[in-house]
């Protein structure tokens, strides 16, 4: 059976596709395998591993039920498969309205799940249906904030939709750690939020993650380039963040470990 880890903010732009993407990758060059569902809109995942988002079927209609999980599901060039999305996915909130919309998600990747080691999703940044279909069908959290006050509060506000999942319709659902992106530890602003994030993660009885990824050209130039940044800068001292956040995570579920890098 798959882990499945989704990765989630209600705020935008603090890495959730970069993490999605360097976690597939590296998870597929440490030899398992992987799918990636992109759950938001604007098609981020799949664009940022170089599909054609604009002309392919995606997960919007494997959740309408027209057509089957396997005939959409897309192999990448690196990054194992993926469940593309595109602007159609937008509808989701006002059409998918009927009773038990929650588990869509759930019911769909059950038909694969034995088919990965790991089923990685990306989420949009709001907490509607698709966010709470992503938690549903997860077993962990991965929480990334860049190191901002607004970020900050956006992490906060999760904690309700958590205990509500919990509660009503997911009891196993985790927090496996909250994940600092764009972090320098020379800047004031950065430690003070690092504080104020190790409180919020006690909150949600889990933790800030050691690796804090660092801010790099090469993160915002790898998605033209159909690539993670693992495979289009593996030597860049982002790359060497992501692999010690793949070491912490790899371990927690005890599979597809690799000597940890310092």
């Amino acid at each position: 059976m798959s882990a499945i880890i989704t990765i989630t903010n209600q705020k935008g732009g603090v890495g959730k596709t970069t993490t999605a993407c360097s976690l597939m990758d590296g998870l597929c060059q440490r030899g398992a395998r992987v799918l990636g569902v992109d759950l938001d809109p604007q098609g981020s995942l799949g664009f940022c591993l170089g599909l054609d988002i604009e002309n392919c079927a995606t997960i919007y209609d494997v959740l309408k039920g027209t057509r089957p999980i396997r005939d959409v599901i897309t192999p990448s060039d690196s990054c194992g498969d993926v469940l593309p999305s595109n602007i159609l996915l937008s509808a989701a909130e006002l059409e998918f309205n009927r009773p038990g919309r929650e588990f869509l998600l759930k019911n769909a990747l059950m038909e694969v799940e034995d088919d990965y080691d790991y089923i990685i999703i990306d989420t949009p940044p709001a907490l509607n249906v698709l966010t709470v279909n992503a938690y549903v069908a997860a077993d962990g959290l991965i929480v990334p904030m860049a190191p901002e006050i607004l970020s900050l509060l956006g992490v906060s506000q999760i904690r309700e939709t958590i205990d509500t999942v919990r509660r009503c319709y997911n009891s196993r659902l985790r927090v496996l750690g909250i994940l600092l992106n764009k972090f320098s530890l020379r800047l004031v602003l950065n430690r003070d939020v690092l504080d104020m994030a190790e409180q919020i993660a006690k909150q949600l009885d889990s933790k800030v993650f050691q690796a804090r990824i660092r801010s790099a050209v090469a993160v915002a130039e790898s998605p033209a380039h159909g690539e993670s940044v693992l495979t289009y800068a593996p030597n860049t001292k982002v790359a060497r963040d992501f692999r010690l956040l793949l070491n912490e995570i790899t371990r927690e579920y005890g599979r597809f470990t690799a000597p940890p890098i310092r």
